[in-house]
């Protein structure tokens, strides 16, 4: 979208000078911002959050230089000097993002090496079959809860895109049902700035890691517990967070933007999903601006000194779209992109991540045969976020149906058993009434068993 009010010169914060990368401005037209950003060269200061100053690195050269040359760039958040100084705001949106976590995201060397393993190895073992089942069978589900009786329309991004990540993840962890709604309670209201919603997903995490102590499935979570770096249950428990916050906004963003490219009248015949899941990633980066860096020295990049331990944050989004880059995409091939990082942090599940994409615009082709766009892809409103490039909306119209998708579902399911329902502790008997109703998994668990 373009609007004569922030065309040209983005708006700059009064006090820093910087360029502003959040709010109304910065999310109507993300391109123009990064455009100006990329003519002051590889980097320029920005606030990514109203007094939160960082480097953003726009130059796909530069990033991935930057993101394989860990001898000078580190990951460990608590270098951060405006944070150390009392200078960054108590509660700023940039504090759950950039903040430490125990994590692999946030470790260096040994450190990271050791977490890392584990979180690979522990998605490694995951089928890509059964992975595509799992993914199958909660678009079916998402889809009849709207492809029946809304008179032919619907929200793809809120009733869809959103949800199905959630339910896949919800699956990969061998959450039991109500544990599974709490899951995905927690993490959707870290996203929304829910209060308590932490506090509410850390429990979740640690019942179902003492449940996987007793009784081990064939699930990640369980291969977290028994891997043989011996991670504590908190290292667990913030891995699985990482995963959690890491894979399904970012995935419920590229499948989002992947639909509402193949159902745009611009899109060319014929050319297959594959093909709309790699322009979403080379072109709007669901991950638009993270990966923060502390370098251990100053550092010069082209004509600017980056201060020790002053954050420096990769721009994928800027750097997919370099103009020095963007006319050889074909001869980099499709995925040459770093839309999942690079080096030695790059995200362990990109080719899941892609697969699970791919099959969800799949599935909503093949059960809406018939479904448009009810607004122009260059139309659509994005979340004014600098973090993600996510869709607010996607409206969508169908010839209503009723598919044919119901009671022989549960043959489909993989054959792994459905996870046994867990009591809920004491405290949470008179709060539970709506978990006892049953949230998002419990509902999608009872629909695959034909109740």
């Amino acid at each position: 979208m373009h609007h004569p009010d922030i065309q040209g010169t983005p708006s700059r914060c009064p006090v820093s000078g910087n360029v502003e990368l959040y709010g109304k401005g910065f999310g109507a037209d993300p391109e123009a911002h990064y455009a100006y950003l990329r003519s002051l060269g590889p980097s320029a200061p920005v606030d990514i959050a109203p007094g939160v100053e960082v480097e953003l690195i726009t130059s796909y050269d530069a990033a991935l230089a930057i993101l394989h040359d860990t001898a000078t760039f580190v990951r460990d958040s608590r270098r951060w000097n405006a944070l150390n100084e009392g200078r960054v705001p108590e509660d700023s949106p940039a504090l759950p993002m950039m903040g430490y976590r125990p994590n692999a995201l946030f470790s260096d060397g040994a450190a990271h090496a050791r977490l890392r393993q584990a979180v690979t190895d522990s998605l490694a073992a995951v089928d890509e079959l059964q992975l595509v089942r799992q993914t199958k069978q909660s678009a079916e589900y998402l889809i009849s809860q709207f492809s029946s009786d809304r008179g032919g329309r619907a929200e793809l991004m809120a009733e869809y895109a959103n949800q199905l990540p959630l339910l896949v993840f919800s699956d990969l962890f061998g959450c039991p049902p109500e544990m599974g709604d709490r899951v995905i309670v927690g993490i959707t209201g870290i996203f929304d700035g829910t209060p308590d919603a932490d506090q509410v997903l850390a429990e979740a995490l640690s019942e179902l890691i003492a449940l996987k102590h007793r009784r081990p499935g064939p699930d990640v979570t369980t291969r977290l517990t028994q891997h043989s770096a011996q991670l504590t249950d908190e290292e667990v428990l913030h891995q699985l967070v990482t995963l959690l916050s890491g894979g399904t906004t970012p995935l419920a963003a590229a499948i989002g933007t992947s639909s509402a490219l193949i159902l745009d009248e611009s899109w060319q015949p014929g050319l297959p999903v594959e093909s709309a899941v790699s322009q979403a990633l080379w072109n709007y980066a669901p991950i638009a601006n993270y990966a923060t860096h502390y370098p251990t020295r100053d550092v010069e990049l082209g004509e600017r000194i980056i201060k020790a331990n002053d954050p420096v944050v990769i721009s994928f989004a800027a750097a997919n779209t370099d103009p020095r880059i963007a006319q050889h995409n074909e001869q980099l091939g499709s995925k040459a992109h770093i839309a999942f990082g690079a080096g030695p942090h790059a995200c362990p599940a990109k080719d899941p991540a892609f697969l699970v994409a791919v099959t969800a615009v799949e599935c909503l082709l093949n059960q809406l045969p018939d479904v448009e766009v009810c607004t122009p892809f260059d139309s659509l409103e994005w979340a004014p976020t600098p973090w993600s490039r996510t869709l607010v909306t996607l409206p969508v119209s169908f010839t209503p149906s009723i598919p044919e998708i119901g009671g022989g579902a549960a043959e489909q399911r993989p054959s792994a058993p459905v996870p046994e329902q867990v009591p809920m502790p004491a405290q949470r008997q008179e709060t539970g009434k709506a978990e006892k109703k049953g949230g998002l998994f419990s509902r999608f668990l009872a629909w695959t068993r034909g109740e």
